[in-house]
C-alpha cells in the first residue's frame, strides 16, 4: 500500500470528510506508483495510506481512492489551470 505525508489541513479536512479528493504534481516520482492505475482500460479503485506528516507515529487514515489526470479544487490546494494526478477519495478509514 503507497503511503504519501499530507500536511495537518488536508488530513483532518479528508478525514471529517469534507475534502473529497487530493492532489499530486505530475512528477516522476508520482508517474511510477500511479501510471498503472490511470492506464488500465476501466478504472479501478487504490487503497492509499496518508499521513499526517513523516513519522510513523503520527496520524493516519486509510483511503480508498480513483486516480486520474484532472485538474483540482482551489479551495482544496490546487492551483487554477494546473494539472495534477487527482485521488479521488471515496471513503476514509481511521488507522490511528
Amino acid at each position: 500500500m503507497l503511503t504519501l505525508p499530507i500536511k495537518k489541513k488536508w488530513f483532518d479536512m479528508i478525514k471529517s470528510g469534507e475534502k473529497k479528493e487530493e492532489y499530486r504534481e505530475i512528477k516522476p516520482y508520482y508517474d511510477s506508483r500511479f501510471l498503472k492505475s490511470i492506464n488500465d482500460e476501466r478504472p479501478h479503485t487504490n487503497m492509499i495510506l496518508l499521513r499526517n506528516g513523516y513519522s510513523k507515529n503520527n496520524p493516519t487514515i486509510i483511503c480508498e481512492c480513483i486516480i486520474y489526470k484532472g485538474y483540482g479544487k482551489e479551495k482544496w490546494g490546487a492551483e487554477p489551470g494546473k494539472l495534477y494526478y487527482v485521488l479521488k477519495i471515496l471513503s476514509v478509514e481511521e488507522v490511528k
